[in-house]
């Protein structure tokens, strides 16, 4: 069994009853699309986040960015599924990426309702959870876990 599907594996085992296929890890997301370029990641925060919190750095052909919700007023995007539809095939594996871990999940259920097979959320999103002092990007997340971003 190859390192992905021992990824996959693992990622589809901590499903518990979800609706969607599982979740991984920030390092396990890193590894999968190191090792595979078929791999995307969707990032479903607002473009105001990824242009002032920051953003992934990997290859463009990895890196799919479809809001979950608009900015501003966090208003429900009614285009996503149209929107993924465009920059991703229902047979890739999909690997969605929010702030903290739960509109990941909401996006991951949303794209495997409209036929999307493997679709994974990112644990801890991109800034992970708030420390004592109220900030983030130090408990857990994409940046804590010193993975390649770029942005503020």
């Amino acid at each position: 069994m190859s390192n992905i599907d021992n990824i996959l594996s693992v990622a589809r085992e901590r499903n518990q009853g979800w609706p969607y296929a599982g979740a991984v890890t920030p390092q396990e997301a890193w590894a999968l699309l190191e090792a595979d370029a078929g791999v995307k990641l969707i990032d479903v925060r607002t473009n105001a986040e990824r242009d002032w919190v920051g953003r992934v750095a990997i290859p463009d052909a990895q890196h799919g960015a479809v809001q979950w919700s608009t900015y501003p007023g966090g208003v429900p995007n009614p285009d996503f599924a149209p929107q993924l539809s465009a920059i991703a095939n229902k047979q890739q594996v999909l690997l969605f990426l929010c702030r903290s871990g739960v509109r990941s999940r909401h996006a991951a259920k949303l794209a495997t309702e409209q036929g999307f097979q493997h679709c994974f959320d990112i644990l801890e999103g991109f800034e992970g959870d708030k420390d004592a002092a109220g900030h983030r990007k130090s408990l857990g997340g994409w940046c804590q876990a010193g993975l390649p971003w770029l942005g503020a």
